[in-house]
């Protein structure tokens, strides 16, 4: 893979000012947006030239938008935040320009696109990398609230340690999207997990919401190839806790635990389970 979530570097970077460099300009996170892709299409040739017979793609953290309720604010609200943060990426590799919705609103000159860019990042690739975690709700704020109709959209009752509503759904969803809209010849699933604060016990360390998590998320995976996408694999996050960039190594996404004073690992009850799965070849 040439990158993994270019939306990450250069939205929360550049815009919202969550990770490095900090800046809140979104102009900016529009150039660094054009010059990560355009560093990816450089790329897919030359390793085209070097690992020959080797499977080139990118890795894109997408999610479905659903509007808060059927007004026309929030319906216009969820237009602009699908484009922002998906077709912002995918629009260009299919050979497409950058999403209107986004360019127009914030008066977006693209001087910094030189004759050939757009070329370059469309370069043919053999798959598309899908890093799926939850969906997004969105709420207008052009109007005041008490204008708005009422939400009648709400997220599930489950949430993860990172606040994420659990939407299995939206796996596939997502998916037969790509597959309608953006036809690469293949699919991965390259990230879809959660963080949960799990807890070593005297025998073992036992975690079930991870372990519903990912049965719900196979089961819309194979779902989703019965619908015709030609879904290659799928790779959960994470095998081991880890860091996980600004946040530390206070969310634990791992199926095996890590202890981070003796660096011990312990298989946790997903982990056991997982590995039966992949035995057997199937989801019960």
């Amino acid at each position: 893979m040439t990158l993994n979530e270019p939306m990450v570097s250069a939205l929360l970077g550049y815009y919202l000012g969550i990770h490095a460099p900090g800046h809140k300009d979104i102009r900016e996170a529009i150039a660094a947006t054009h010059h990560l892709l355009l560093g990816h299409g450089w790329a897919v040739p030359v390793l085209r030239r070097d690992s020959a017979g080797s499977q080139v793609g990118v890795v894109l953290n997408l999610g479905p938008k659903h509007p808060a309720s059927d007004s026309e604010a929030d319906l216009r609200a969820t237009r602009y935040s699908d484009a922002l943060e998906n077709r912002l990426y995918l629009d260009p590799l299919a050979g497409r320009p950058y999403p209107e919705e986004v360019i127009a609103r914030h008066d977006i000159k693209l001087d910094h696109v030189l004759p050939g860019d757009m070329a370059a990042i469309a370069a043919p690739v053999d798959f598309l990398g899908l890093n799926y975690y939850t969906r997004s709700i969105v709420r207008s704020t052009e109007i005041p609230e008490a204008q708005n109709a009422r939400p009648a959209v709400k997220r599930g009752p489950e949430v993860t340690e990172m606040d994420w509503e659990v939407y299995p759904e939206g796996l596939h969803e997502m998916l037969v999207r790509l597959k309608d809209e953006y036809p690469f010849p293949a699919y991965y699933v390259t990230e879809n997990g959660a963080a949960y604060a799990d807890k070593p016990s005297a025998d073992g360390v036992h975690d079930p919401r991870r372990l519903a998590y990912l049965r719900a998320h196979f089961a819309q995976a194979a779902r989703a190839i019965a619908d015709g996408v030609p879904l290659k694999g799928y790779f959960v996050w994470s095998l081991l806790d880890n860091f996980e960039w600004a946040l530390g190594y206070t969310k634990r996404f791992g199926i095996v635990y890590v202890d981070y004073a003796t660096q011990e690992r312990t298989p946790k009850s997903s982990a056991l389970w997982y590995r039966e799965v992949i035995a057997e070849n199937r989801v019960e």
